[in-house]
């Protein structure tokens, strides 16, 4: 399983949308023609599957600010994450026929009087919390 984001959730992740950078998106499924969405399945840890759309901008603009919209505020209200919570999304390639996995896993900040304590890096992943 490949690490293709991993992000400490702000207030507009948990309110609105998830950002995150394009250079993670061509990890994602990809966006045919003229597109600027494309939806797509994730597995949980749980092995619920979650539906989510990946939106970018309709400009030709080099940098095409990707986001996760539609099902991404149901996943958080689900899964009762809050700010400085850390989600993961994985890739996990298929040998067989080729195909392509998806996976999120979460992690819940550990706050203590209002610090937040570093969180472990997930499986694949390189620790630059500051704590």
């Amino acid at each position: 399983m490949e690490i293709i984001v991993s992000k400490r959730l702000s207030k507009v992740d948990i309110e609105k949308r998830m950002a995150f950078t394009s250079k993670s998106l061509n990890c994602f499924p990809a966006l045919s023609g003229n597109e600027h969405m494309v939806d797509f399945d994730v597995r949980d840890e749980c092995g619920h599957v979650w539906k989510f759309r990946i939106y970018t901008r309709k400009s030709k603009n080099k940098y095409r600010k990707p986001v996760l919209t539609k099902g991404w505020r149901e996943f958080v209200c689900r899964k009762e994450l809050s700010i400085d919570d850390k989600v993961a999304f994985y890739m996990d390639k298929k040998q067989a026929d080729g195909s392509v996995e998806y996976r999120v896993a979460v992690q819940k900040a550990v706050k203590v009087f209002g610090a937040v304590f570093a969180h472990k890096p997930f499986p694949g992943e390189v620790s630059n919390d500051i704590v």
